[in-house]
Parts: C-alpha cells; sequence; structure tokens
C-alpha cells in the first residue's frame, strides 16, 4: 500500500491541464442536466489524485500516459500545489455530492459546481491553477512550512539566476 500513496513530484504540467479540461466538461454536464450523480466520480477522481496522483485515478493515468506525450515535452511544475490543488477539488465535489444527493441541496451543489468550472477551465485553459495560487500564499504567511516545497520556495531552482551568465 505504501507503493500506490504518494504524489508525482514534479507533475507534467500538460497532464494536469487534460484533466482539468476533463473535470470543467464534466461538471457543466453535471449542471447542465442536473445529473448529480455524476459527482460521484468527479470526486473519486479528485480524492484518489489527491492521494496517489494518477495511480488509481483513471482520467489521471490517461491523461499521463495517452495524452500528455503527444502534446509534446513534459512541462515539469512542483508537485505539492497540485497536490493541494487535488485535495481542494476532492472537499469540493464530496460535499456537493454529499449536498446534492444525501441532503437535497441541489443549488448548493450547483454553485459549488460552478466553482469548479471556473477553477477547472483557468487552469486547462490558461495554466493558472487557483489551488497552487493559494498554496503560494499559505507558504509565504508561514501556514504550509518551506521544507513542504523548496522548489516553489525558490523560483530560481526553476530558472537560470539572473546574475548567472
Amino acid at each position: 500500500m505504501a507503493g500506490v500513496i504518494g504524489f508525482p513530484n514534479p507533475v507534467n504540467e500538460k497532464a494536469a491541464r487534460v484533466v482539468a479540461g476533463v473535470v470543467a466538461i464534466a461538471s457543466v454536464v453535471t449542471l447542465a442536466t442536473g445529473w448529480h450523480w455524476l459527482l460521484i466520480p468527479i470526486a473519486y477522481g479528485f480524492i484518489a489524485r489527491a492521494l496517489t496522483g494518477p495511480t488509481l485515478s483513471p482520467l489521471g493515468r490517461f491523461a499521463m500516459n495517452v495524452v500528455a506525450p503527444r502534446l509534446g515535452e513534459p512541462k515539469r511544475v512542483p508537485g505539492p500545489p497540485k497536490r493541494f490543488a487535488q485535495s481542494i477539488g476532492a472537499v469540493v465535489t464530496t460535499a456537493a455530492a454529499i449536498g446534492s444527493l444525501a441532503l437535497g441541496w441541489t443549488t448548493f451543489a450547483d454553485v459549488l459546481l460552478a466553482m469548479m468550472i471556473v477553477f477547472a477551465t483557468l487552469e486547462s485553459v490558461f495554466a493558472f491553477c487557483v489551488g497552487c495560487t493559494v498554496f503560494a500564499g499559505l507558504m509565504r504567511l508561514g501556514v504550509i512550512p518551506a521544507e513542504t516545497c523548496e522548489a516553489c520556495n525558490d523560483i530560481w531552482a526553476r530558472y537560470a539566476r539572473p546574475d548567472a551568465a
């Protein structure tokens, strides 16, 4: 089990953007049709990816192994912020699923779905990860320790230093 639980670091941003695109589309379908049962596989995907990266997520595996390699060289980004974003997605979609399916709070679920559509679209289309931005803010505030993501802490670790010529 120890080999299953874990998250890749770094992450191929191209695969993450493919996953976000499918999440956005699935969320639009759920919102447009009122088929709130679709929140179950959406929430499962977020939970699986937060716990294991793509290992237990069929969508994550497909994006990483099939789609992303066809999009060219991988674009490596730090894993911890992406895991944080997946965890936020897990909480939001699980709350929406429980709210709509167990409690009948469909408006509550629809508001959360609309939020997922916005955030997933920003990630997929513009490579802007809201969860990653929140993660960075929490690191700056000291809520998340710097050692959680050394690559996040030192932006120059990813780029040549301007004074190195």
